[in-house]
């Protein structure tokens, strides 16, 4: 996978740039927020890449931040949101713009976006706070210590496993995140006290 690429800018467009690696000319789709920090033609630059491989295209996309990468890394991973939208969002708003959004479950700016419906908009706040909650939950707890990162796995299966069962994502988080340490050790004690103790209907 390319990762990242360091060389001269050869040439720039409002959505790509040829940036010119030891003789090798890599173009390289951005969002205009990485456009806009970008140096001039004929600069050096540092980019991260993400390299995406289809079967009629192998694009390359480039970011100058790695707070913009990782957010659109995690946005690909939507349901209904490709690479070309990912970008979109990105040009429409900076990474710490878009996480303020989802903790506001702020619609209106995203579907000012172009591409973005309100469904769209809003499976964007849904999964995204999961991520973010599950990413931060996860960070807490392996900054504790190895036990903490063996209840880490016991969270994570167990949201898995009640979403096998029938909850949506955000109700597993929810009703797991909810149980306070009850000396639960198996994931299926902390299962049946998830079920016991949340009152979050289950999905149909």
């Amino acid at each position: 996978m390319i990762a990242q690429l360091i060389g001269i800018i050869v040439e720039k467009q409002s959505d790509s740039l040829l940036i010119d690696v030891n003789g090798i000319g890599y173009e390289v789709l951005v969002s205009l927020t990485s456009f806009f920090d970008t140096p001039s033609i004929g600069s050096q630059i540092k980019l991260l890449t993400h390299f995406v491989v289809r079967e009629d295209a192998q694009l390359l996309y480039g970011f100058t931040t790695y707070d913009e990468r990782n957010l659109f890394r995690h946005l690909i991973k939507v349901n209904g949101v490709g690479p070309k939208l990912g970008l979109a969002i990105l040009s429409g708003m900076t990474a710490t713009e878009f996480d303020q959004c989802v903790q506001k479950n702020d619609l209106t700016s995203l579907v000012a976006i172009p591409g973005v419906g309100k469904k769209t908009a809003e499976r964007l706040i849904i999964e995204m706070r999961y991520k973010k909650t599950l990413s931060t939950k996860k960070e807490i707890l392996e900054e504790s210590g190895p036990e903490s990162v063996r209840l880490s796995d016991i969270f994570s299966e167990a949201e898995s496993a009640l979403v096998a069962l029938g909850y949506r994502p955000q109700e597993a988080s929810k009703m797991v995140s909810g149980i306070a340490d009850c000396g639960f050790t198996t994931t299926e004690e902390l299962i049946k006290l998830a079920l016991k103790q949340s009152i979050v209907p289950k999905s149909v």
